[in-house]
């Protein structure tokens, strides 16, 4: 059954991480009723798992529900049943917390911390508003150094934009391509050199896998063993990577702050908002389909609540 599982995510075209996520939830559930058929089980079932991963489990709202989703996923999609009971079944209330925002001094003694690869990941998250991962995936034809554009494909949503590639960053990226480039040569050499392709891409365009233009912006330094076809290839450096790395700068720099990689994504939006652009400017490119979700950082503009003077300090 966890093979049609991930046969369906795949057919979908859902991410790795989905599918190790749904699969581990929907193992746990099996094994916390004795290893039951999901078919047997029903409505009261699912209740008392989602309960038990609150009670006993003590798990945030968002992992509760990303549970509740794989179960939902196994009944309506894996099983063919439709269980009314399970759109019943109540989401867990996620807190809405405001994003916590790096200053610019702040965000220039941790980039202090960095340096090579980890320096230029962390200044392209904050030089353009990316997500790690959208960075970690960029493949050198996303590039456009000379009209310093970035071409995200398939973000948060599926959905494609066009953001800014900060000028400080060209001739970096240019170096860091040169030497990318010369350890593609070295994997062509000894036989390897093909890396993963999206969508059947490499069925239909079968040279496609070697060429240049589709390596990774941000290759890993060891090849490894595809999950999905066991195939040994370069992938891209590890987003765990980054964020160890970030933490620790964050730690050396002397911040208090609970910052990560996310972090330099949400003080990239603010600070523009600082310096006067436009929300709506700011809200194509960090990508998001509401201005809704981008007025969130109205609220940690450099003037405290909601960008308002205090009183004290005109009386001072």
């Amino acid at each position: 059954m966890l093979d049609q599982v991930r046969g369906k995510i795949r057919l979908k075209h859902y991410s790795i991480r989905t599918e190790q996520a749904y699969v581990d939830w929907i193992k746990r559930f099996i094994l916390y009723f004795d290893k039951r058929h999901p078919k047997d089980l029903g409505a009261p079932e699912v209740e008392q798992f989602l309960t038990h991963l609150a009670v006993n489990g003590n798990v945030s709202s968002s992992t509760q529900n990303q549970a509740k989703s794989a179960l939902l996923f196994l009944y309506k999609q894996v099983l063919g049943v439709e269980l009314p009971w399970l759109d019943n079944v109540e989401r867990a209330k996620v807190p809405k917390r405001l994003p916590v925002v790096l200053t610019r001094d702040e965000v220039q003694k941790m980039l202090g911390q960095l340096q090579g690869t980890h320096w230029l990941v962390a200044s392209l998250l904050y030089g353009s508003g990316m997500r790690i991962l959208e960075a970690l995936r960029l493949r050198v034809k996303d590039l456009d150094l000379s009209r310093k554009e970035i071409l995200i494909r398939d973000g948060k949503g599926f959905k494609d934009r066009v953001t800014m590639l900060p000028m400080a960053l060209v001739n970096p990226l240019r170096e860091h391509l040169e030497r990318v480039k010369h350890l593609h040569d070295q994997d062509l050499k000894e036989g390897f050199g093909a890396v993963y392709l999206p969508y059947a891409l490499e069925r239909k365009y079968p040279s496609a896998a070697q060429d240049w233009a589709w390596q990774y912006v941000f290759p890993s330094a060891k090849r490894s063993i595809d999950p999905r076809t066991n195939i040994e290839r370069r992938h891209h450096v590890q987003d765990q990577a980054i964020q160890r790395a970030i933490r620790q700068a964050v730690r050396n720099a002397g911040i208090t702050k609970p910052a990560t990689p996310h972090t330099l994504r949400h003080s990239f939006a603010t600070h523009l908002l600082e310096g006067g652009y436009d929300i709506r400017t700011v809200q194509e490119l960090l990508g998001h389909s509401d201005v809704s979700t981008t007025m969130i950082y109205t609220h940690v503009l450099n003037k405290g609540g909601r960008g308002v003077s205090s009183p004290l300090d005109v009386l001072v």
